[in-house]
């Protein structure tokens, strides 16, 4: 079945309410795998095996990137299966529930809202970390907060991600899929301080996934 049609059986199952999908697409021999890895990169797909996998956020551009992707895979005839891995649902936040905050501090969604409001017109990427205010919201915060794939700073009660703008090309959480997760730690009553570590704009991903970053010659 080709790709794209595969994919509009899947998401016609989807829970209504669906936030992130994990598909993986198994090219049916090694030829289609390479030119299926290059038709896929935007979505910056990672090989394990025979199979390749990648995510998918249904905020911004996500699923018309990949609708047009996986009709430039039918299109070329790169054929191979594709699969639901696991689909993550969006937790229902009453409107008027309002955050459970400590201290005073200031909700996370509205110090994202400050943080972006500084950048220039044409950011492209963000490099973010979430000073957390207890080691006991870093298992809170890296849940309600998965779709931005964090991860913990070495030596710090922090997390650290990564966001591109619209999720349309390059690694990181599209902008609007970052806000959303910011929220929902409000909800929660994470508290802490969110800060743009660094910021590129109008980068130009050529034969890449996107920018990296090196902290005490790390990649992040």
């Amino acid at each position: 079945m080709p790709a794209l049609d595969r994919w509009n059986k899947i998401e016609a199952q989807l829970d209504p309410a669906w936030d992130v999908v994990s598909l993986s697409f198994v090219p049916e021999d090694a030829k289609a795998m390479s030119r299926a890895a290059g038709v896929l990169a935007p979505l910056g797909p990672g090989r394990s095996g025979k199979e390749l996998r990648f995510q998918v956020a249904r905020s911004g551009a996500g699923p018309d990137r990949l609708e047009n992707l996986l009709g430039r895979l039918d299109r070329n005839r790169v054929w191979g299966e594709l699969t639901l891995v696991d689909a993550h649902v969006a937790e229902p936040v009453e409107a008027e529930a309002a955050p459970v905050l400590v201290n005073g501090e200031r909700p996370l969604v509205e110090q994202w809202d400050e943080e972006v409001a500084k950048l220039p017109p044409g950011w492209r990427d963000l490099l973010v970390v979430l000073e957390l205010d207890s080691t006991d919201f870093i298992a809170q915060a890296a849940l309600v907060g998965a779709p931005l794939n964090p991860a913990r700073v070495p030596g710090e009660i922090a997390l650290r991600f990564r966001v591109a703008r619209g999720g349309l090309v390059g690694y990181g959480a599209a902008d609007g899929m970052a806000r959303r997760c910011l929220e929902r730690m409000d909800a929660v009553g994470v508290t802490g301080r969110l800060r743009v570590v660094d910021a590129l704009s109008e980068t130009d991903n050529v034969s890449t996934l996107g920018p990296v970053w090196r902290i005490a010659g790390r990649s992040v």
